[in-house]
C-alpha cells in the first residue's frame, strides 16, 4: 500500500511533536513492504530524521510552518493548506494518517484516513488552552472536519477514548489506541555525579532537593497551583532546607496559550521566587540526569490524554505526583501518588510525603520504573499500522 503521512507536525515542541518523531519511525520499521509518502513544510522537512528506503517526502511550500501558524492566537492560511491538500491529491494513495489534527489540513474527498486526536482537553476547557472565541471557532471547525473526513480516529490512552466518546460524540466503535512510551534516551542517571553536575548547571545548591515539572505553561497545566503548594512546603521548612522547584519548558516561545501570569503571580505571592529555576527547553540528556536527582516529577494538569512527561520520569525512575484525571493512575500503578486537579493542599501532602519518606519514595520510583518499562513505542505503531491497514479496506 502507499500510505501518506502528514509530517508537518515533527518540529512541533510539544507532545504531538513527540508523538510524530517517535511512532512515524516505529511505524516504517514495521511496514518494509509499504511505501510512506510524508508530506512535509520546508521547516518540517529540514529536520525529518527519517531515511528508509520505503520512505519518500514531498515538501510542500508554505509562508508559515504549519506549527507556527497552528498556535493557539495564530491563523493557518487556507492557501498554505490547500497547497497541502492538492500535493496529496496529486499522489495516489491508499490511506492517509494524520498524527495530529493539530497539523490537519483537508483531505481530498474520498481519501481514506485516520486522524490522531490526543485528547478532548480545548473541548472540556476552552477558555484555559484557546484564547479568542476566533481560535475556539477555527479549532472546532478543523476537529469537526477531521473526524467526518477519518475512517478511523486514534488517540493515545483507554481514558483519552472514553474523553473523546463523552465529550466529541465520536462513536467507540470508531476509536483505537497507540498509547505512548518514553524515548529511549529517558533512563536512570548513569551516575551520581551526573546529577550533580545537571544541578549545579540549574545553579542548586549542594545537596539541594528539588521537585520538576516539564511540559507547556497553559492555563489547564495548573502549575500555578504546583507554585503555591511548593510555596506551602518552604514556609513549613522554616529555617531548614526547603525544596527547589524546576520547571522545565518554553517559557518564552511556545505557540499554545499560556498562563504565564498567574504563574509569575503565585510565585511572588509565595515568596518563593529564589527557589524557582527556568531553564526553559532541556534536551533529553540533560533531562534525564534532572529527572533522576528528583523527589518527584509533579504533572498537576486538569486532565492529561496520556501524560508523557510523567511517563518519561518514571524511565528514570523517579515517582511522580500527577492528576487523577489522566491515564496515569493505570499506567504508573503504585509509581506515584495521584491527585484531584486544582487543590493545592492535596499536591502539596502529596509532595510532602515524598520529601520526608524516602524509603517509600525509593519504593515508588522502583515501580515507576518498572512500570514504564512496559511501555514501548513499537506496540503504539503496530496499533496505528492496524488502523491503517483497517481503514484502507473499510
Amino acid at each position: 500500500m502507499r500510505i501518506g503521512i502528514d509530517g508537518s507536525c515533527w518540529t512541533n515542541a510539544r507532545g504531538y511533536g513527540r508523538f510524530t518523531r517517535e511512532l512515524v519511525p516505529a511505524l516504517v520499521a514495521q511496514a518494509p513492504t509499504h511505501e510512506f509518502v510524508c508530506f512535509c513544510d520546508p521547516q518540517a522537512l529540514e529536520a525529518f530524521e527519517l531515511s528508509a528506503p520505503n520512505v519518500r517526502m514531498v515538501e510542500v511550500p508554505t509562508a508559515v510552518a504549519p506549527t507556527r501558524a497552528a498556535a493557539a492566537d495564530g491563523y493557518r492560511s487556507p492557501l498554505d493548506m490547500l497547497r497541502f491538500s492538492l500535493a496529496v491529491a496529486r499522489e495516489k494513495l491508499d490511506v492517509f494518517f494524520s498524527p495530529s489534527v493539530y497539523t490537519y489540513f483537508p483531505l481530498p474527498p474520498g481519501l481514506r484516513a485516520v486522524v490522531t486526536i490526543h485528547d478532548a482537553i480545548t473541548e472540556r476547557f476552552p477558555e484555559l488552552t484557546l484564547p479568542t472565541p476566533r481560535a475556539r471557532l477555527f479549532w472546532r471547525l478543523k476537529v469537526g472536519l477531521a473526524i467526518r473526513q477519518a475512517r478511523l480516529v486514534l488517540t493515545v490512552s483507554d481514558f483519552a477514548a472514553s474523553e473523546l466518546t463523552q465529550v466529541l460524540g465520536i462513536p467507540a466503535d470508531r476509536i483505537r489506541v497507540a498509547v505512548e512510551a518514553p524515548s529511549p534516551a529517558y533512563r536512570p542517571a548513569e551516575s551520581p555525579a551526573h546529577v550533580e553536575a545537571a544541578a549545579e548547571r540549574l545553579g542548586l545548591p549542594p545537596g539541594a532537593r528539588w521537585f520538576v515539572y516539564v511540559g507547556g505553561f497553559n492555563p489547564h497545566k495548573d502549575v500555578d497551583v504546583l507554585a503555591r503548594a511548593h510555596g506551602t512546603l518552604v514556609r513549613e521548612a522554616a529555617g531548614g532546607s526547603p525544596p527547589y522547584l524546576v520547571l522545565v519548558g518554553p517559557a518564552d516561545r511556545d505557540v499554545f496559550h499560556t498562563g504565564m501570569e498567574r504563574i509569575h503571580s503565585a510565585i511572588a505571592e509565595s515568596g518563593t521566587s529564589d527557589l524557582v529555576r527556568w531553564p526553559g527547553f532541556v534536551p533529553d540528556e540533560e533531562l534525564r540526569n534532572i529527572l533522576s536527582g528528583a523527589v518527584a516529577l509533579v504533572l498537576p494538569s486538569r486532565c492529561e490524554g496520556f501524560g508523557l512527561p510523567a511517563v518519561e520520569a518514571a524511565a528514570c525512575g523517579t515517582p511522580v505526583i500527577a492528576t487523577e484525571a489522566s491515564p496515569l493512575p493505570a499506567l504508573l500503578e503504585g509509581g506515584g501518588v495521584f491527585v484531584p486537579p486544582g487543590d493545592p493542599a492535596a499536591l502539596a501532602a502529596a509532595m510532602r510525603v515524598l520529601l520526608e519518606d524516602e524509603p517509600r519514595r525509593r519504593a515508588m520510583g522502583e515501580r515507576a520504573l518498572e512500570c514504564a518499562r512496559r511501555l514501548n513505542w513499537q506496540t503504539g505503531a503496530r496499533a496505528a499500522l492496524d488502523a491503517l491497514l483497517e481503514a484502507a479496506r473499510s
